[in-house]
Formats: structure tokens, sequence, C-alpha cells
């Protein structure tokens, strides 16, 4: 998350497969691909910084838990902080995080799916 926070959108989507799958209850379509990941990353990026915000996502509560495939799964709750410069931090929201990892051939482990709930939202 950290390099989706500082506007790094091309290392943030390289943290996915090149086929991976963001989804949130937030957003009606499906971010399929790594590339589709970037491009939505980069124009949010854009937004906050025209806007003058710095976001944070503050995750916690991890649990990991590896499948009989080699696969691992990964839940976490996260905040979401907006801080204008010059402001207080807010939190814009709740939500959880439900990831499944899987290792490539270069031994790192990338996103394969990951589904975002907003805790503000139905499922």
């Amino acid at each position: 998350m950290r390099f989706l926070d500082s506007g790094n959108a091309h290392e943030w989507a390289g943290t996915f497969t090149a086929d991976g799958v963001f989804l949130a209850n937030a957003h009606p379509e499906p971010q399929s691909g790594r590339e589709a990941i970037r491009t939505a990353a980069e124009k949010t990026s854009a937004q906050l910084a025209e806007q003058g915000i710095q976001r944070r996502h503050w995750l916690g509560m991890l649990e990991v838990e590896e499948r009989e495939d080699g696969s691992v799964e990964a839940h976490t709750y996260a905040l979401i902080i907006n801080t204008v410069q010059g402001g207080k931090p807010e939190v814009l929201l709740s939500c959880s995080c439900d990831d499944v990892l899987v290792r490539e051939g270069d031994g790192q482990l990338r996103v394969k799916h990951r589904q975002v709930y907003r805790d503000d939202l139905p499922k």
C-alpha cells in the first residue's frame, strides 16, 4: 500500500499478477489486469494530488493462511485516512480486504485477486 499512498501507481500495480483482479463493492466493474489496475490508481493519485490530499491506508488484524495449492489467503481490516496539507487527518472509510496471493517465477508473492468491502455499503 505504501506505493499507492506515495502516488507510485506503476510499482503498486506491480504487486499484482499480470492477470490480477481488483474488486470493490464500491465499484460496479472489476479492474482486471495489471494495466487496468495501474490506470485506475494513476487517476485516483492525480485527483488526490490536485486536491492537496495525502491518503494513507492503515492495515491491521492481518490473518494469513496457506492453501493446499501453495497460494496464500490474507484478510485485513483497513482504515483510509485523508490529510489535507496543514489540516488534520480524517478517517474517510473503514473496509475489509480479502486477498489471494501467488508466488510467481521470480519468487515474489503477488496479488492474484483482491476484494475490498467498504463497511458503509452492502456486500
